[in-house]
């Protein structure tokens, strides 16, 4: 038998590398997908096989109206195999109409919905073929697909409140130290050569301005080489296990921005384990899917270590409690959703509810905000302009 080199990602998201001795790849794949291992390529005698994903790049939004609509036509009684060549034909987007095919042709082939949808996790992924799993066993896809297709817009909406919740800051203070650095750069030397020429002695203020004009005028290059060099190592240490852990926590623990990122975090935990319990996947499977979708290492391994605990047989709020990440409030709520046996229903009130906190923590941190980058400019630019300003006053003065 040849023996197969292999590279993937385990549950944990870690990268892996291994090898296998088997007939030929596709044993090869199905035995690591067993594993929970996600494979991206498979090596034989130097000859690389890279494993098929066409799904990459698929919007949210996309994923969302297929899924709805596929659940409209599921319930209308058109079989899945009509269903997914409608919905195909039709798509817009060419590489998720490929996909669609390809799942069309697997269904009729004889493989099930969810088998042919795991084919490409891209696209799909595991708490989407989780849930079509659970739907087809309980013979209610169209349902499970309805809930699917408001949980993706319900996250696609919670990821946009990140977004604005991040980039206006982001973009105002880029823009605003643009033009600082245009000022430096190109104004500045004008003055500074003016003053030169006079020959008197510039104040403190005046002198610090011109320094760092100098310095942006003659090192840019190596400013902005350096600044790019920053963000690359910013971006290659969070690519690590510990880099993440770390500047996750660190996200979690800044006075303002934490908070509403441990809401945030807090929501999408409550919305995506309820929509996985109403929809018959195991706790355990549901809470390891939920710790891969968390957005935050810290969280995720949190998640973990509750998935740990209710393998050994203790409830969910307990270990939850023990974590220190979850607000008690939560706790508590899931203790009693647990003790009523509607556990479901019990996170789907708190994800409500978290997200709605969501939207007043984005709306205040965005009122927050708007004045202190105001000051910032104001005082930065009103600094400039001073400096400038005040070896004029002091010529005028002498004369």
């Amino acid at each position: 038998m040849p023996t197969f080199v292999w590279k993937g990602a385990g549950p944990d998201r870690k990268s892996m590398e291994g090898r296998m001795v088997a007939d030929n790849k596709d044993v090869v794949i199905q035995t690591l997908r067993r594993q929970r291992i996600v494979v991206t390529a498979v090596k034989e005698k130097g000859k690389e096989i890279a494993i098929r994903k066409l799904g990459g790049g698929v919007p949210p939004k996309t994923l969302s109206i297929f899924t709805r609509q596929f659940s409209v036509m599921i319930d209308a009684g058109l079989p899945m195999v009509q269903c997914l060549e409608i919905l195909g034909s039709q798509e817009p987007n060419k590489t998720f109409a490929k996909i669609i095919m390809q799942v069309r042709q697997d269904v009729e082939s004889g493989s099930s919905l969810a088998d042919a949808m795991r084919k490409h996790p891209k696209a799909f992924d595991n708490l989407f073929v989780n849930m079509i799993a659970a739907g087809e066993a309980g013979g209610i896809l169209d349902t499970i697909l309805h809930r699917l297709a408001m949980y993706i817009e319900k996250s696609v909406k919670l990821k946009g409140q990140v977004k604005s919740a991040m980039i206006y800051p982001i973009a105002v203070l880029t823009v605003a130290a643009a033009a600082v650095a245009v000022i430096l750069w190109k104004v500045i030397p004008t003055f500074s050569a003016l003053f030169l020429s006079l020959g008197s002695t510039l104040p403190l203020p005046t002198r610090i301005v011109v320094g760092l004009s100098d310095f942006l005028v003659n090192y840019i290059v190596w400013f902005v080489a350096g600044i790019i060099a920053v963000l690359f190592a910013l971006r290659q240490y969070y690519g690590t296990h510990k880099g993440r852990r770390v500047m996750d926590r660190v996200v979690l623990k800044m006075p303002v921005l934490g908070m509403l990122m441990r809401k945030i975090s807090v929501a999408r935990f409550c919305r995506t384990l309820s929509t996985l319990t109403a929809s018959g996947v195991a706790i355990i499977e549901g809470l390891e899917i939920t710790a891969r979708t968390a957005g935050n290492s810290i969280v995720e391994d949190a998640i973990m270590r509750v998935r740990k605990a209710v393998e050994e047989g203790k409830t969910i709020s307990d270990p939850l409690r023990e974590t220190g990440v979850f607000p008690p409030m939560v706790v508590q709520m899931i203790s009693v959703g647990e003790s009523t046996g509607a556990l479901d229903t019990m996170l789907s009130k708190i994800a409500d509810f978290y997200e709605d906190e969501v939207d007043t923590a984005v709306a205040g941190l965005m009122k927050l905000l708007e004045p202190i980058i105001i000051t910032i400019l104001g005082v930065v630019i009103g600094f400039i302009v001073v400096a400038m300003y005040m070896p004029m006053f002091s010529l005028i003065s002498k004369i």
